[in-house]
């Protein structure tokens, strides 16, 4: 876990060094300074000249001002490697992300994804300025206080071999109590954000059924779940204030009640005087403060752990989908075939999705797809686009394996128009780049004409410069399927899927794209996964699906005479026009 995460360090590795340096130098003071103090009591008792006092002064203040100067350094450089390592991770999850197959990205929800770039990296990049500087610090100040504290005092210093076990073993159990419930809050994050992305998402949805009560209620549910967890761990952790201040109290009383008995009764002939105790006090508050801090840190670094291994997770998932050794970089056409084809979605899953599937398509054919809500329909074209790969068999494009290309090639060469239609805030212009960045406007009107959606755009006051608000929201469902085949026309695809992406146009809009498609891409090979019969009727093959397997396959008027199911579903659909009509 350590080397993932160091990983991320790079260029800020020197600021990461730097930051210990400057702690020891600030500890280092810390400590000397009760020293000095204790030296300048001791000559005022010997009535020393004003002077001395004054040259103590100067040192103390010299010290003093270095030990502000390492301070601050030292917390100058701890925030910028915390801040930068931080940025780094975030970048190296977000990129890991971004090569994650289906199959990857199946295993983690989008929400618990979300939490693990935003809360669990905030609390590593906490725990890793802890590490650099207080983690660091604590300890020097720790030991070098024990050091002075038995120069200063001698055997008064043997106290703390009694006190420190008893701080030590209290502080421990507190952390160890309340771990439990800080391990427990990370996972019931991600069903926060899983509360809020739903709703945020499905606003609409959530409205037009007025069901904000029951949000309400689920999003309280998870908040109350988190609030419980953190008020039961910051409970047990608040024990630790009043154990501090107890060690603290006692280790002053002992100092003060044995010190003064030994400087009454030898007075400083025995080199402990009014300046030793004073020093032994100092250096007794820093010793029970250094491992008060140990244990928040501990505390810390525990709870950011569980962090820690939920980063590390995503960055150790190795992509199911990769280039082989010698990936081709060229689609030749657009033919596609499936050899014998079988898929599931797990390997542990018993039921296929898909099952010998044997289907061969021409270059520029048009392709017709249809069948049963779970038919698996879109499964079958997500495996042309290498989204996921076959379990059994062969998929071919252009002849060669999809598992032989080049991935980024051989999604160039195939436009997928999904079921879930995403447009993204910005310009009409910056969604259809999208498809091609260096599009020019010409191309993209053309791309619009094709599609039908010029006439709407040009409608709006800004035209191709209209804002489109996260999720195309403020675009009918219509329009944004039509947005979306543009986007994918200006691929040039050498393979166009429409995975039923004309469902919320009107039958005389779906006509003239299919028309334009007809006339204007003739040799892109085009396949249309529709629920109208009407969208596909023209099409050179028709593919009857159900569960996961082809039960027909033929021409508008093939599958009438040897389909039923094609026959009901066709004579319903023009029933049901006519009787509008």
């Amino acid at each position: 876990m350590i080397k993932k995460l160091s990983a991320s360090i790079r260029e800020y590795k020197l600021v990461s060094i730097l930051s210990p340096l400057f702690m020891l130098g600030e500890a280092a003071m810390e400590t000397l300074i009760p020293f000095i103090g204790a030296k300048l009591i001791e000559n005022i008792q010997q009535g020393c000249e004003i002077k001395t006092i004054v040259n103590y002064g100067i040192v103390l203040v010299a010290l003093a001002m270095v030990s502000l100067m390492f301070g601050g350094l030292g917390g100058l450089v701890s925030s910028k490697a915390a801040g930068g390592f931080a940025k780094n991770l975030r970048h190296d999850v977000f990129y890991r992300i971004q090569s994650f197959s289906f199959e990857n990205i199946d295993k983690f929800s989008s929400s618990s994804l979300v939490t693990r770039l935003t809360t669990d990296i905030a609390n590593v990049q906490m725990a890793f300025m802890v590490i650099i500087r207080m983690a660091i610090r604590a300890p020097l100040m720790f030991l070098f206080s024990i050091i002075m504290a038995y120069i200063m005092g001698g055997s008064l210093s043997m106290m703390f071999v009694v006190i420190i076990p008893v701080l030590v073993f209290g502080l421990v159990m507190i952390a160890q109590k309340a771990m439990p419930s800080f391990r427990a809050v990370f996972k019931k994050y991600d069903k926060l954000n899983e509360s809020i992305e739903e709703n945020v998402m499905a606003m609409r949805a959530v409205k037009g059924f007025s069901r904000e009560e029951y949000e309400k209620k689920k999003f309280n549910k998870a908040s109350d779940n988190i609030a419980a967890d953190f008020t039961r761990a910051e409970r047990i952790v608040a024990i630790t204030n009043p154990l501090f201040q107890a060690c603290v109290y006692s280790v002053m009383i002992f100092v003060l009640i044995f010190g003064s008995k030994i400087i009454i009764s030898t007075g400083a002939a025995d080199g402990f005087g009014v300046g030793q105790l004073s020093a032994m006090i100092t250096y007794g508050f820093q010793i029970l403060m250094s491992l008060n801090m140990l244990a928040m840190i501990y505390v810390m670094i525990t709870m950011s752990a569980e962090s820690a291994n939920r980063i590390v997770e995503v960055l150790s998932e190795e992509p199911t989908i990769h280039n082989c050794e010698d990936p081709v970089y060229e689609v030749k056409d657009g033919s596609v075939d499936f050899e014998d084809v079988s898929f599931k979605y797990a390997k542990s899953a018993k039921r296929y999705a898909l099952s010998d599937i044997n289907l061969h398509i021409k270059s520029g054919e048009t392709i017709g797809v249809l069948g049963s809500t779970g038919s698996s329909k879109t499964t079958l074209i997500q495996l042309i686009s290498r989204l996921y790969d076959a379990t059994e068999g062969e998929v071919k494009v252009g002849g060669v394996n999809v598992k032989d290309y080049d991935i980024e090639t051989l999604r160039n060469a195939v436009a997928v128009v999904l079921q879930k239609n995403v447009l993204f805030a910005g310009t009409i212009k910056d969604n259809l780049r999208w498809g091609n960045k260096e599009a020019t406007d010409e191309e993209m009107i053309e791309a619009c004409k094709l599609a039908q959606a010029h006439e709407f755009i040009e409608a709006r006051p800004e035209g191709y410069d209209t804002w489109v608000e996260q999720g195309g929201a403020n675009v009918s469902g219509g329009q944004r399927q039509r947005l979306c085949i543009a986007r994918a026309l200006l691929k040039k695809p050498k393979i166009l899927i429409l995975d039923d992406s004309t469902s919320a146009v009107d039958m005389k809009t779906d006509a003239l794209i299919r028309k334009g498609f007809r006339e204007f891409i003739p040799e892109t090979t085009k396949i249309i996964i529709a629920q109208r019969v009407s969208s596909v009727m023209d099409a050179d093959k028709i593919i009857i699906m159900e569960s996961g397997r082809i039960k027909n396959t033929g021409t508008h008027d093939e599958l009438m005479k040897i389909s039923e199911e094609y026959r009901e579903t066709y004579l319903q659909q023009t029933r049901g026009v006519e009787d509008n009509e």
